[in-house]
Parts: structure tokens; sequence; C-alpha cells
């Protein structure tokens, strides 16, 4: 430092210590009026203590920033902070006097205890603050490590003083209640390290397969989550299944007793088809109660195109209009149902056929009935059933390179992704 820095430090203290001085005189006149001898006294000593106190820090503090500052801007921070702390010590003045004049003594003595009290607290907490300051700059490496460990320790130690409160406090429970709290800890615990185990694991397989290898991990992927959904559809589609049988058991438990005005009709139909295509042909007749007692009769594959055509040219018979035709999967087998009326008779009558679900073939009904054409290419379009000796079977709502037919109850779109 410089001896010009020096001498502008050492006028600067000595007009701190001489504008501190004043001050106490200044307050120690004001209190002389009103205190006894023996409390102005300490009164006295408290106040040019904390101001000697505060006017030593202000200095120290000013010393340091001129030694930082070159000598042009010095003089004129210099000057700027004797005006300011002119200003302040004049203005705490002003302050100090209006509050005394309005305050009785017992409440004034008060105030210049805490003010006093406040200022010395406010001095102690800078200077501990330089001295830390201070300290770590003069302090080598090695001691801050030190300091680092400390402040690492101090932390331990909370957090240990923190979890004994905790297992307190938790010993403190029901046990009921702690091992329900015990319980759901460690369950989220291991939720948490398993999710974080399993996406280090995917990120680590990531980072060392090479591009080829992470498509085929991709497909792999995609085929199993595939693989995944098509079980549980089919899962879910024997459970309905299930559901529906037991729904027909319970349906057929409840059905009455009473013979359906429609039985004579279903006989006569049935022992007509017996004695023209055969006694096998058939495989089983009833009335569905369901659907407005329609005479139902369930055919055998083989014998389906001869019991329609039947039914289709017979004079007494004579079901010469196809209502409707559409196809079902029941997951064991698929069926066809076909709606007959015969207006000579003023009667109707379904038609069915059981399929095998992997390979449904069954004959076209077009040759005999025109309005089956579009019905037969929508079942064949949705579910895969192939008509053979169709005039023109084609998917007539899909494209014919859609993957897949919509209808089955297995069925998963061909871009699992979509």
């Amino acid at each position: 430092m410089s001896e010009k820095e020096d001498l502008a430090k050492q006028k600067a203290e000595a007009a701190a210590r001489a504008k501190a001085v004043a001050l106490a005189r200044k307050q120690a006149k004001e209190e002389a009026a009103e205190k006894p001898e023996v409390d102005m006294d300490i009164a006295k000593q408290k106040a040019a203590a904390a101001a000697k106190a505060k006017a030593a820090a202000l200095a120290k503090k000013q010393a340091k920033e001129a030694a930082e500052k070159p000598e042009g801007e010095m003089d004129i921070a210099k000057q700027k902070a004797a005006a300011a702390a002119k200003a302040k010590a004049a203005a705490l003045a002003k302050k100090q006097t209006k509050e005394a004049a309005e305050k009785p003594e017992g409440e004034m003595d008060i105030a210049k205890q805490k003010a006093a009290a406040a200022a010395k607290a406010k001095a102690a907490a800078l200077a501990k603050k330089q001295a830390k300051e201070e300290e770590a700059a003069e302090k080598p490496e090695g001691e801050m490590d030190i300091a680092k460990q400390k402040a690492a320790a101090a932390a331990k130690a909370k957090a240990a003083a923190l979890a004994k409160k905790q297992a307190k406090e938790a010993a403190e429970k029901p046990e009921g209640e702690m091992d329900i709290a015990k319980q759901k800890a460690a369950a989220a615990a291991k939720a948490k390290a398993a999710a974080l185990a399993k996406k280090q694991a995917k990120e680590e397989e990531a980072a060392e397969k090479p591009e080829g290898e992470m498509d085929i991990a991709k497909q792999k992927a995609a085929a199993a989550a595939k693989a995944k959904a098509a079980a549980a559809a089919k899962a879910k589609a024997a459970a309905a299944a299930k559901n529906r049988t037991a729904v027909q058991e319970s349906e057929e438990a409840d059905t009455p007793s009473e013979i359906s005005p429609n039985q004579s009709k279903l006989d006569q139909i049935v022992s007509a088809i017996e004695s023209h295509v055969g006694q096998g042909a058939l495989l089983e007749s009833y009335i569905n109660r369901l659907s407005k007692d329609v005479p139902t009769l369930v055919s055998n594959p083989d014998t389906y195109f001869s019991i329609a055509k039947f039914l289709r040219y017979d004079e007494q018979l004579d079901f010469s209009y196809l209502s409707e035709l559409h196809g079902t999967d029941f997951e064991s087998h698929m069926e066809i149902y076909v709606h007959l009326h015969s207006f000579k008779m003023n009667q109707s009558v379904a038609l069915k056929v059981k399929l095998d679900r992997d390979t449904p073939v069954i004959p076209s009904l077009v040759p005999l009935w025109s309005g089956a054409n579009w019905p037969e290419c929508e079942a064949y379009d949705l579910l895969g059933i192939n008509f053979y000796e169709h005039p023109d079977l084609k998917r007539i709502l899909l494209g014919e390179d859609w993957k897949g037919y919509p209808l089955r109850k297995d069925y998963e779109p061909y871009d699992v992704e979509v």
C-alpha cells in the first residue's frame, strides 16, 4: 500500500472517530437531562462502545475497498462514502432525537438498550463474517478439505438425528400401523429400484447394440407385444363365450314348456328334408324362442347346399326369398346364418351351418338366391369364410392387400403401432 493510501485511510478513520465521538457527546447531553448520573454514565459507555465498533467496522470496510481501487477512483469513493456516512449519521441522530422526545422515560431506556444491543450484534456478525472470509483466503487446500469434511460430517450428523427422530416416532406407533407403513415403504422402494434397474438395462442394451440388432430387438418386442395382445384377446373371447353359453343355458332352462305355434311347421319342414335329402342331413332343429319362434335348422356342412336347394325349389315349401346371410366367430367355430322366407307358406325359417375355424369353406348360395352375393362377399371380407363357386368373391369393404379379418375375435392390426 502507498503512502497516499495510508494517509487517506488515517484521515477516514480520524473523521469517522471524530464523528462517532460527536454523536456520542450529543446523545450523552440529551440523556443527561432525563437520567440520573449513574444511568447516564452506563448509557454513555454503551453508546460510545457501539459507535466505536460501528465506526471501526465502517473504516475497515472502506480501507479494504480503497485498497482495491485506483488512486483517482479512491478519492471520489472516499468523498461519496464520507458524504453518505454523514447523511446517514445525521438522519439517525434526527430520528433518535425525535423518538426520544416522543417516548416516556422508561420506554426510552428500553429503546436505547435495544438499539445498542442490535448495533453490537450487527458489528459482531460483520466481524465474524470478515474473519471467516479472511480465514478461507489464508487457508491452504488441505485445510479447506478439512473444513469441507467437517461440513459433511455435520450434515451427516443432522441426517442421523432426523433418522433417529423418525425411528422414535415409528416406535411410538401401534404395531399394526408400523407393519403397514414398513410394507408400503419397502414395496415403494422395491418398485422404484426395479424400474430404475429396468431403465438402466434398456439403456445399456441400446448403447451396446449396433443398428441392425436394434431393429431386430424392435421387431422382437413388436412381435412379443402382438402375441401378448393376441393371447389376451383369446382369453377374453373364451371368457365371453363361456358367459354366453351360461346365459344360453339359463335362458333355455327358463324357456316355457308350452308348444310353439310354429312347431307343426318345423316338423313338416324337417320331415320333408329327411325324406328327400337324407336322415343325417340335419344335425339339429328347434324353435328359436328368442327370435319370434322362428323354426331353426342346423345343417351338416356336407348337406348344407343340398338342404338349401331343397328349401328353394320344393313346391310345397318354396322359400324363394333370402332376407339375410351373415357369419359369426364363436371362437371354437365359425357359423353361417341364413334367413329364408316362403310367401306360399307365409313362414320364415333359419338355416345354420357350423364351420371349422381354421379353414372355413362352404358352397356359395348365389346359384340359388342372387341376393346372397354381397352378404357372402362381406363374410369373406371380415371373417375370412371362403364360399367356393361364388361368381365374384372379393373384399368389398377392405382392400385386397389388407392383413387379417376384423370381425374375428382374435384379430390384431398388422401394424401394432397404429
